[in-house]
C-alpha cells in the first residue's frame, strides 16, 4: 500500500485510531491531512509523522459539526490528490434516551452521520475519476448490539444508531461501486484503548497528551492492523477480532431471507 504521492485525509487525528491510522499511512509513504479540533494535538502530531515519516502533513483545525468547518474540510477531501479517506471522527453522547440534551444529540447524529457522508460524497467522484482510491468509514460493534440491554453496554441509543447507518452506508456504497477500482470498507472496533470513554463528545477531552479510559479496550495498532489487513483482501466489514468472517456472510443471508420471505408474504 505504499503510495509515496498520494494524500490521506484523516479526521478525528488528534488521538487513538485516528493518529494511529495516520501515522501508519506516513510509514507508508502517504501524505497526509489531519482533521480535528485540537490544534495543539493536530500540531503535535504533524510534527512527528515529518520527523519520523518524512512525509508532507497538512492539518486543518475543523469541528465536523460546524458547517462552515464541514464544507472547508469537504473542499479538501474532494482534491485530486486525495487517495484515502478515513471517516474516524465521532462522538458518543451515551445516556439514557429521554434525558439527552438536544444539542448533544443534534451534535452525535451531524459528526457521525452528516459529516462521515458529506465527506464520502466529497471524495468519491475524484477518485472514480483517478481510477483509484479509498474509503475506511469508523463505525462501531455497537452497530449490531441492537436490543442488547445496557449494563455492561452503554446506554446509545442514538449512538448506535448513528453507526448503524455507517455500516448500512458503507456496504450499500461499496455494492453500489462494485466493479469500479475503489475500495470501500467500514470499520467496526469494539472496546478499544482510546480516550473515547473520556467525553461524551460536547467538548473534547483536555490536555495536550494521549491518554486511555479506565476501560481498556484492544490497542489502537491491532485495529489499524485488522483494517488494513481486511482492505488487501478485499473485505467491506472489518470487525477487529472477530475469527470467524463467516459470520459476516451470514449477516447478509439473514437481510436476503427476509426479503424474500416478505416480498412472498406480500404476494
Amino acid at each position: 500500500m505504499s503510495t509515496r504521492g498520494g494524500t490521506a485525509l484523516v479526521t478525528g487525528a488528534s488521538s487513538g485510531i485516528g493518529a494511529a491510522y495516520a501515522g501508519r499511512l506516513a510509514s507508508q509513504g502517504w501524505d497526509t491531512v489531519l482533521v480535528a479540533r485540537r490544534a495543539q494535538r493536530l500540531d503535535d502530531l504533524a510534527q512527528r509523522l515529518r520527523e519520523t515519516a518524512g512525509t508532507m502533513v497538512e492539518t486543518l483545525v475543523a469541528d465536523l459539526y460546524e458547517p462552515d468547518d464541514l464544507v472547508r474540510v469537504a473542499r479538501r477531501a474532494a482534491d485530486d490528490d486525495v487517495g484515502f479517506l478515513l471517516n474516524n471522527a465521532g462522538i458518543n453522547g451515551y445516556g439514557p434516551f429521554p434525558g439527552l440534551e438536544p444539542e448533544l444529540m443534534a451534535r452525535v447524529l451531524g459528526v457521525n452521520v452528516l459529516a462521515v457522508t458529506a465527506l464520502t460524497r466529497a471524495a468519491v467522484p475524484a477518485m472514480l475519476e483517478r481510477g483509484h482510491g479509498t474509503v475506511v468509514n469508523v463505525a462501531s460493534q455497537l452497530a449490531f448490539a441492537g436490543a442488547l440491554p445496557p449494563h455492561p453496554l452503554p446506554e446509545r441509543a442514538v449512538y448506535g444508531g448513528t453507526k448503524g447507518y455507517v455500516v448500512t452506508f458503507t456496504r450499500t456504497l461499496a455494492a453500489e461501486l462494485a466493479g469500479t477500482p475503489l475500495r470501500i470498507q467500514v470499520l467496526c472496533p469494539g472496546l478499544t484503548a482510546t480516550e473515547f470513554h473520556r467525553s461524551r463528545g460536547d467538548k473534547p477531552v483536555p490536555g495536550r497528551d494521549q491518554s486511555v479510559h479506565e476501560d481498556g479496550g484492544m490497542p489502537v495498532d491491532q485495529v489499524v492492523d485488522a483494517s488494513l489487513a481486511a482492505l488487501g483482501t478485499g473485505e467491506v466489514v472489518c470487525v477487529p477480532g472477530l475469527e470467524d468472517p463467516a459470520l459476516i456472510d451470514g449477516l447478509a443471508e439473514a437481510e436476503l431471507a427476509i426479503r424474500t420471505a416478505a416480498r412472498r408474504g406480500g404476494s
